[in-house]
């Protein structure tokens, strides 16, 4: 299950710090340092634009170059609509089930099953963090549209959960916001390591997996991995869960697939 901010921030933390953290869903917060950067910006842009006028000014007037450039013949007929493997937009407008990878042959239910028909609306999805009533906010905030998701389990511990969380993004782009949330908050986990997921792009999807298990008393060690990525208006999120340590090769397997399947 997810964390939110609240939950992940250690509560004897200086607040000043957790405020700089980005949340779950949330806009990014800029420091004060950041504003005095951009304040000193704009001070340097208006005298460079005053001592430019000043030159220019005491210099002669230099004639400019006559237009010219070809006639463009236009072009006949009417442009042919992209067919669906090269309009992306004709898949995830689509049954969004079917961009998730499958589940392996032999696989059973999760330990924390989601539902049979695979789809998640926001207060299903919202359920997964451990502040749903936050997350719920963040959600509308961030135009939620709809969430596709899968899990299973494999032999009695190994359990895996990916989500396709799609916005409208009428007015952000919060797929990317969500994605790059989620890897802040794995990043911050002690004894982590990470690696870029290949074909996503500069900084657009990372894996993680975290060597240190939790464990409490009376129960097996659980070790997670997960990852996150984003394509257009889609965040992927990926979880796993096991008694064993979790290999680099396991989690980089599942966010390459997803990823390709977008």
């Amino acid at each position: 299950m997810h964390e939110d901010a609240e939950v992940r921030g250690d509560a004897d933390a200086d607040t000043s710090v957790a405020a700089e953290a980005p949340l779950p869903g949330l806009r990014r917060r800029r420091g004060r340092t950041t504003l005095m950067i951009a304040g000193a910006a704009v001070l340097g842009v208006v005298a460079g634009a005053c001592a430019g006028f000043l030159v220019q000014a005491d210099r002669e007037p230099t004639a400019l170059p006559p237009l010219s450039q070809p006639v463009l013949a236009q072009g006949k007929g009417e442009v042919e609509p992209l067919s669906a493997a090269q309009d992306r937009r004709v898949k995830t407008d689509g049954d969004l089930r079917k961009l998730l990878i499958t589940r392996p042959k032999g696989a059973k239910d999760a330990d924390f099953a989601v539902d049979s028909d695979g789809w998640a609306d926001l207060p299903t999805y919202a359920q997964e963090y451990t502040k749903p009533g936050a997350t719920f906010n963040n959600l509308v905030d961030d135009e939620f549209r709809r969430a596709a998701m899968v899990s299973w389990r494999v032999g009695e511990s190994y359990n895996v959960e990916i989500a396709l969380v799609q916005f409208h993004q009428e007015s952000k782009a919060a797929a990317a916001e969500w994605a790059e949330s989620g890897g802040y908050w794995a990043e911050d986990e002690d004894d982590t390591r990470s690696w870029p997921i290949p074909g996503t792009g500069d900084g657009n999807g990372t894996a993680y997996v975290h060597d240190t298990p939790e464990e409490e008393p009376g129960y097996l060690p659980m070790y997670t991995a997960e990852a996150y990525a984003w394509r257009g208006d889609i965040c992927v999120e990926i979880q796993v869960y096991d008694s064993k340590p979790i290999s680099k090769a396991k989690i980089m397997d599942l966010a390459q697939r997803q990823v390709g399947k977008l």
